[in-house]
């Protein structure tokens, strides 16, 4: 129910979506729906318009847990925006890639299934935590002699436009943002919302994709993505 959450948090909302935000609201509260990513298979799945993907019923979350013959993980689960999101940035065999946000590492498996012989693929993380994560998921899943032209780093992706200019065939920027799912799901950041969240990412992340525009080469393609609602975090950031 809409009276459950914080007044500024239903109040900024509505101004922006009007009567469609309670319906909204009520998505955001219903079970995510996730896919199975089988990466380096030819699996087809039974997701018709995503190639590679099964649908999480109740029953497949329940599978065990698969190896293939080298030993790698076969299955990955995530939500099917996140693959849609890596596949727009059509990346082609030789190309140099960037994922400037790459946790949990999601994303750069599916940018990973695409990298050719030439190709090189630079995942980057600032945070320690994260980029431990990120750098299991490579372990688990990715092949070894792929993992040879993958290279995690740990920068500070504001500072990609400076120390690395016009490097880069493909940049997929998946920014830090609201996610206004997560954050109906945690009580304690919901209590301590307020609009000036929204202000404060939204100039981080003009600036990283200020950055990215800047590391990329001239003909190249950058891919903008967040999992937020708000126009401010969207739209205005690219506009």
């Amino acid at each position: 129910m809409v009276s459950r959450h914080p007044i500024q948090f239903n109040d900024y909302y509505q101004q922006i979506y009007g009567s469609r935000w309670p319906e909204l609201l009520a998505s955001l509260n219903q079970k995510e729906a996730q896919v199975l990513l089988a990466p380096f298979s030819d699996e087809r799945g039974d997701v018709e318009w995503l190639p590679g993907c099964w649908w999480l019923t109740p029953e497949r979350s329940s599978w065990p847990v698969e190896r293939n013959d080298e030993g790698l993980l076969r299955y990955y689960v995530l939500d099917p925006a996140s693959v849609l999101v890596a596949r727009a940035l059509q990346v082609n065999s030789n190309d140099q890639v960037l994922d400037m946000c790459a946790a949990p590492g999601g994303k750069t498996l599916v940018l990973a299934q695409t990298l050719g012989q030439e190709g090189l693929l630079e995942a980057n993380e600032l945070s320690p935590a994260r980029r431990a994560r990120l750098t299991k998921v490579i372990q688990q899943y990715i092949p070894k002699p792929l993992r040879q032209r993958l290279f995690v780093k740990g920068k500070d992706a504001l500072r990609f436009g400076l120390v690395a200019k016009e490097s880069y065939d493909r940049i997929l920027l998946d920014a830090p943002c609201s996610g206004e799912r997560h954050l109906l799901a945690n009580s304690s950041e919901l209590k301590q919302w307020k609009p000036k969240r929204i202000s404060s990412l939204s100039r981080k992340q003009y600036s990283l994709l200020a950055s990215g525009i800047e590391a990329l080469k001239p003909g190249g393609r950058l891919v903008y993505s967040t999992c937020a609602l708000s126009p401010e975090e969207n739209d205005q950031v690219i506009a």
